[in-house]
């Protein structure tokens, strides 16, 4: 059976792991000879193997995407061997961790640098490199993976300054591509049930599994976040989402799409719309600092 994307060719950043591989994967099972970036080629290398194992096509390149020269050897490869590029998904993000609850003034600095580098200014980039080849064929589209943390506290200010600079960068890269057929948005996960963040749940004798004292039951795993990439990518009216930011639960009630066991997850806004502010364990107030006021 075709697929959505037959025929077309796409790029996944940040796509050795977690979410960035589960919408590789589904890019790919869409029928997109799909090209993946990380800043080692072992992860990669499962990514690869996983879509072609699925009857997909994909290439891995090894990037770092705070690198300006590799990045554009990515996309100077991609023009000589396909001609063409049609969907760009930026992924590639620092890691968090260190930063969830902490005092902005007692973060070291390096975080606020990485957090602009690899997000805004890597987003930036891929931008720019995609709309040169977006331009002459008359479409395309660039999807930044940011958060709801662009608008509310979340995780720690340089996450949020990071996420907001992402979605200002969709917003205004939008209005300049609008008349050249090429469209931009910016696509908000909810709590993702990644390798890492399952790795530390626990599962209790009903099943059920919790983090740090949280029901993760409402969580998305990265495939439903790649169904609702491949949902953008393949609307014919995608242009009139240019510039907005869409929750992923929410277009898998506009698109029709579900997780694969068939459940579509909550749609919501954040902790605080699953419980009162009262029931909320400790560490996710740190994580969701807004529900405390």
């Amino acid at each position: 059976m075709p697929g959505p994307l037959d025929g077309r060719v796409a790029l996944v950043t940040g796509a050795s792991k977690n979410i960035g591989r589960g919408m590789a994967l589904e890019v790919a099972a869409a029928g997109a000879v799909t090209y993946v970036t990380a800043r080692s080629l072992d992860g990669l290398r499962q990514t690869v193997a996983e879509i072609e194992a699925a009857g997909g096509t994909a290439v891995a390149v090894a990037c770092d995407h705070t690198d300006d020269a590799q990045v554009e050897a990515v996309f100077d490869r991609i023009g000589d061997e396909q001609g063409r590029l049609d969907l760009v998904v930026n992924v590639a993000s620092p890691d968090f961790s260190e930063m969830v609850g902490v005092p902005f003034w007692e973060i070291p600095f390096r975080h606020i640098s990485a957090c602009l580098d690899v997000g805004p200014r890597s987003d930036y980039v891929t931008s720019a490199l995609a709309a040169r080849l977006m331009i002459p064929q008359g479409s395309g589209l660039v999807i930044n993976i940011s958060s709801h943390g662009a608008e509310q506290h979340l995780l720690s200010v340089p996450y949020g300054v990071g996420k907001g600079a992402i979605d200002k960068l969709t917003r205004d890269t939008a209005t300049e591509l609008r008349t050249h057929g090429v469209s931009v948005v910016s696509l908000w996960p909810g709590l993702v049930l990644t390798e890492g963040l399952l790795s530390h749940a626990e599962v209790g004798p009903d099943g059920k599994r919790t983090l740090h004292g949280l029901d993760i039951s409402f969580g998305e795993t990265p495939r439903f976040n790649g169904k609702a990439v491949v949902a953008l990518a393949a609307d014919p009216e995608i242009a009139t989402k240019s510039g907005g930011s869409f929750w992923s639960s929410r277009l898998a009630r506009e698109y029709g799409f579900t997780e694969d066991d068939g459940h579509l997850p909550p749609e919501i806004d954040g902790i605080q719309t699953l419980m009162s502010a009262d029931d909320i364990p400790d560490y996710w107030r740190g994580v969701e600092r807004f529900v405390e006021s």
